[in-house]
């Protein structure tokens, strides 16, 4: 069958499934005021310049008689569906937001501490327990959902936790904890 007789706009929404929630069922979106901020900055740029922009682009490509203006037009297009899914996704993400203000205090590992482990092979490692939306293992920031973090939680200098893994057991000992400053209202 010719593409001419397919409804474009339906193959779309068969081409971009929603993004699934990155939370067990239930969980609220915690998120620590700095991943907050972020997250509503990339949420209000997509909705004040990012699609605008393309949509502009898409009308004016649309609009020209050039034949190499298609595959540039079929560009947009997926790069519009991608910022759309982006879009829902951060908002549905938003409803289930809660900010947490960080504790300041004490001796536990808590949501927005940083930890300082020795592992067992004798490799110190800092991570800081941040939201599912705020995570990049890379640069130590472990989801509150990860099972390092859940190990890590309620914990205290000199505790070790035992993380069971596929890969096999790991054993963390907690050197240290530090609790960010609390922001100013």
């Amino acid at each position: 069958m010719s593409r001419a007789f397919v409804d474009e706009d339906a193959s779309r929404d068969d081409e971009v499934p929603e993004i699934p929630l990155p939370l067990p069922p239930g969980a609220r979106n915690y998120l620590t005021p700095e991943g907050a901020l972020r997250l509503q900055g990339e949420f209000r740029g997509l909705l004040d310049s990012g699609r605008p922009a393309l949509e502009a682009e898409i009308a004016r490509l649309s609009a020209s008689d050039d034949s190499a203006d298609l595959d540039a037009l079929s560009s947009a297009r997926r790069r519009l569906a991608t910022a759309d899914r982006r879009i829902e996704y951060l908002g549905r993400m938003a409803s289930l937001a809660e900010v947490v203000e960080p504790a300041g205090v004490g001796d536990r590992v808590v949501f927005g501490s940083t930890v300082r482990v020795r592992e067992g092979g004798g490799t110190e490692a800092s991570y800081r327990i941040v939201g599912v939306d705020e995570s990049d293992p890379e640069r130590g920031l472990l989801s509150w959902a990860s099972p390092v973090a859940r190990a890590l939680m309620g914990r205290k200098p000199g505790d070790t936790a035992l993380l069971h893994l596929p890969g096999g057991d790991r054993s963390l000992e907690i050197l240290g904890i530090e609790h960010k400053e609390r922001t100013g209202a």
